[in-house]
């Protein structure tokens, strides 16, 4: 299939479906926690602007949950079908990380979700909130047992080699391995930030429309103070992360930096934009900034940082996608800096609302938390290559013995079968953003919900008094069944 070989096709296919994957667990993790603090705002102000935004995000979080989930099953199997080399080899340390996460995630949420989404008038506002809560910390430990057993793929720690195959000795060593503390807090809070970008942009859609009510402005500008809190402090995270790597894949870093000498005892520049190319050994067409690359990744204005020369040609990445994925990443982290900013100065200047190449721009950046995300998928998955296991175990070792044919007819199954159904999840859950949230839904008089009588709604329930009319909340916001 255009010239690939099975070890290509492979790589492209597992690449292709986690590319998939991992934009919902994002939106689970970020709408999750958003509607935890919905519904805590709503206990604690009783203001029913809360109440009508977590019933509007919480369809939107149960479509891409749904998503997510059915994605990620494919992947198990992936593991199995097309890397069982890698299986065989690593299997006794990712296998019962996996577990893990199904022992402890997945029960936390398949006990809670039900609450949470249909349990509006069945149960009282603890509880409920409760559920909610729950089934953040779901999602998050989740986040946690998949980084994990990834960041262990990146920097391998807690195990021996006996017969061929990785043996775990200390899984304390094996769980919190050295780069997953880095690789856990960037990951939960670009997922953070997608949401809030993608919420960001839902409101200023909205408010570009003349849909201007209480519940839009609340998003949007919930959506803005996520923007200039928590987008620095990625920045931070990320320099952080950006050592670590430094310090246990250093040949990621020259592929990020495009370097490939630098003399020692002399200042390294940063390569703003150039053009690495693998076969003559060089970046073209590169325009740099004296001293900088040593600055940030060595805090040194003297020390160099490593090149792509310094290592052997077959443990070299791709330079030029690492290159690019990460420079998109960064790219879009300023931008989403610098909106946060402007987003303060409006708020300060009383114009949030109502500057309109401010919503706008803010429109327009609604996917670009989960663009950088990607990027930054690309550029810490792709950076590890030749290697499936960093130092122990090559990519071209843990492939099955599959044909080009094979590989080629499931792979181009894939692609159809994902855009058609996951892209038609996607634009209805785009649909449902699109109608907004309803307003007012806290002033309708309610025979249920969390904290207040309910009836059940069965011939019987008329004995006391009459047949009682369906509730209109639950017209509005779908929660009866």
């Amino acid at each position: 299939m255009f010239g690939l070989e099975a070890l290509d096709l492979a790589r492209i296919q597992f690449a292709f479906t986690v590319s998939f994957h991992i934009v919902f667990p994002a939106l689970s993790i970020g709408t999750a926690s958003f509607l935890a603090v919905l519904e805590g705002l709503w206990l604690k102000t009783d203001n029913h602007v809360y109440k009508d935004l977590y019933h509007f995000w919480l369809k939107i979080f149960a479509i891409f949950f749904g998503m997510g989930v059915v994605s990620g099953l494919v992947m198990a199997y992936e593991f199995g079908t097309n890397w069982s080399g890698f299986a065989d080899y690593a299997g006794a340390v990712t296998g019962p990380l996996l577990t893990y996460e199904v022992l402890t995630a997945f029960f936390i949420e398949a006990g809670f979700l039900g609450v949470m989404l249909f349990g509006w008038n069945r149960v009282g506002r603890g509880l409920h909130f409760f559920s909610t809560v729950m089934v953040a910390i779901g999602t998050l430990m989740s986040t946690f047992w998949i980084l994990s057993s990834n960041s262990w793929m990146h920097t391998p720690s807690g195990y021996e080699i006996v017969d061929g195959r990785i043996v775990p000795v200390d899984w304390l060593a094996v769980i919190f391995n050295p780069s997953f503390p880095f690789r856990w807090a960037h990951m939960t809070i670009a997922a953070y930030l997608s949401v809030a970008f993608l919420v960001g942009a839902s409101a200023a859609w909205h408010l570009l429309r003349g849909n201007d009510n209480p519940a839009v402005r609340k998003m949007f500008s919930m959506a803005m103070w996520m923007a200039l809190l928590v987008a620095p402090v990625q920045a931070f995270v990320g320099d952080a992360h950006g050592l670590n790597t430094l310090e246990h894949q250093p040949a990621k870093i020259a592929a990020m930096e495009g370097h490939w000498e630098n003399p020692p005892g002399e200042a390294t520049p940063l390569i703003l934009f150039g053009w690495p190319d693998m076969e003559r050994e060089e970046t073209r067409f590169k325009l740099e900034i004296p001293v900088l690359g040593s600055l940030i990744l060595k805090h040194s204005l003297t020390e160099p940082i490593p090149a792509l020369k310094d290592f052997p040609k077959e443990d070299r990445p791709p330079a030029y996608v690492v290159f690019w994925s990460f420079r998109i990443m960064v790219a879009l982290g300023m931008l989403m800096i610098a909106a946060g900013l402007w987003s303060a100065w409006l708020r300060w200047r009383g114009k949030l609302f109502e500057t309109r190449a401010f919503l706008r721009l803010v429109t327009c950046m609604g996917p670009v938390g989960l663009i950088a995300l990607l990027a930054g998928w690309f550029t810490t998955e792709v950076g590890r290559q030749p290697w499936i296991v960093y130092g122990l175990l090559r990519t071209k070792d843990g492939v099955s013995n599959h044909s080009v044919t094979q590989l080629s007819i499931t792979l181009v199954a894939f692609v159809v079968v994902y855009f058609a159904v996951f892209g038609i999840g996607t634009l209805y859950a785009l649909r449902m953003i699109g109608k907004g949230p309803h307003t007012g839904e806290g002033d309708l008089p309610t025979s249920g919900g969390p904290g207040t009588d309910r009836h059940p709604k069965r011939p019987l329930s008329g004995a006391d008094g009459g047949l009682e009319e369906d509730n209109p909340t639950d017209q509005l916001t779908g929660d009866r069944t």
